[in-house]
């Protein structure tokens, strides 16, 4: 229960990370890994040609040109969103909610940031309407708005931002001369592939977007931290890119040669990649719809699941039984649901909400099993919310929500 006790409420070292597969490392993966591991010498800082080419070829299968000399890699998305925002400077906008670890990043810089609302169809991104106001009143107190971070398939919502929704969004940001970073980590974990249309905003502005992806979204262990981003075409591009190494060198974000191996390899997506990443999609969507409708079914208010391994509540509406109860804000309802569930359910105000809103979200990691063995188990059954470790978990959950009637 690391991280829930009162200290826990408030440094950034006891923020929650980004939801896990909770899968053991694919075997074919380690011995990758394994084989590169007598590598002397180290990756250049932001990745050797052979990471660069396969991120290429990654972003390339998804509509994406670009060229080796526009991508850079490091040692983890925290290093790499740091230097990103180092690279293109102003104040920063971000929507409310988002990933819980942007804003430190934000801080660490000591750039002013702004939360913008999310619309009411998806979270991930700012409500168009929302972010022209916010930047009109940020230029008026003397600030200078610069970029917009947003993720199309977006943690905490776990919801996919609707084309229509995007175009408008990215055409506010655009006509203000924002650039924008779209965080892209999980766009290979949509649930109905065939179902839900995700864009990317590069896509739209070529040249005023840089995508950034974590690998541990769906290609690897985040034990193995990778991140790639991919800039714009042109100078301004390269200018960037150029201070991003800078800022990547200087923090010696540089990924350790085995694990560049290894990451190279998953991003080329061979069949037993591929096969691993649609089968814990498929297992993290039929637990996060379980999950869902337990919470729905007891009062509470969440946008279906469409990407990730997780869902975001609201429990506004149980506030009154919570108050009997003794919670009245976010920060006592993740002690109150964790220490009933046996599991981290990190409160709204990790990630930008209002202390209170009562809010939180439920990854689906930790119903899959407490071992690697009924993880797999889990992974490998048709029928995954029949199996007993799964369906006792589930069965707590529904317990521990229907008190809260």
């Amino acid at each position: 229960m690391t991280g829930t006790d009162r200290e826990g409420h408030g440094p950034v070292r006891y923020g929650p990370p980004a939801p896990d597969a909770g899968l053991p490392v694919l075997p074919e993966l380690s011995a990758v890994l394994a084989a590169a591991a007598d590598a002397a010498e180290g990756e250049p800082p932001g990745g050797g040609p052979t990471l660069r080419e396969a991120a290429c070829g990654y972003w390339w299968r998804r509509g994406l040109r670009g060229r080796p000399g526009e991508v850079v890699a490091a040692s983890g998305a925290q290093s790499l969103l740091f230097a990103l925002l180092g690279a293109y400077g102003g104040d920063v906008l971000l929507p409310r909610p988002c990933p819980a670890w942007w804003t430190p990043q934000v801080r660490l810089l000591g750039r002013p940031s702004y939360h913008v609302p999310v619309p009411a169809e998806c979270g991930g991104v700012p409500d168009p309407v929302a972010l022209l106001e916010t930047v009109r009143r940020v230029r008026l107190e003397g600030g200078r708005p610069r970029l917009l971070l947003l993720s199309v398939a977006d943690d905490p919502t776990a919801t996919v931002t609707p084309p229509e929704m995007l175009s408008e969004v990215c055409e506010a940001a655009v006509g203000e001369g924002l650039h924008i970073i779209s965080d892209e980590t999980w766009r290979d974990t949509v649930h109905e592939p065939h179902e839900t249309v995700l864009v990317s905003p590069a896509e739209m502005y070529a040249e005023q977007v840089t995508v950034m992806s974590d690998l541990a979204g769906a290609l690897l262990p985040s034990s193995w931290p990778v991140s790639v981003a991919r800039f714009p075409q042109g100078e301004r591009g390269a200018a960037r890119r150029a201070r991003t190494l800078d800022i990547l060198t200087a923090l010696g974000a540089v990924v350790p040669a085995p694990v560049a191996a290894a990451a190279a390899h998953a991003l080329d997506e061979p069949p037993e990649i591929t096969e691993r990443a649609s089968g814990a999609v498929a297992l993290h969507a039929r637990t996060a719809a379980a999950v869902h409708r337990t919470v729905v079914e007891a009062g509470a208010v969440s946008r279906p699941p469409q990407a990730g391994r997780h869902l975001y509540a609201d429990l506004g509406p149980l506030r009154g039984r919570l108050a009997e109860l003794g919670v009245s804000d976010s920060m006592e309802l993740e002690e109150y649901l964790s220490e009933r569930l046996g599991m981290r359910v990190p409160g709204g105000h990790r990630f930008g909400d209002e202390l209170g809103a009562l809010h939180v979200r439920l990854d689906t990691a930790p119903f899959l099993g407490a071992t690697a063995e009924q993880r797999l188990e889990s992974l490998a059954s048709p029928e995954p919310l029949e199996l007993p470790h799964v369906a006792q978990a589930l069965e707590n959950l529904r317990s521990v929500f229907a008190g809260l009637r």
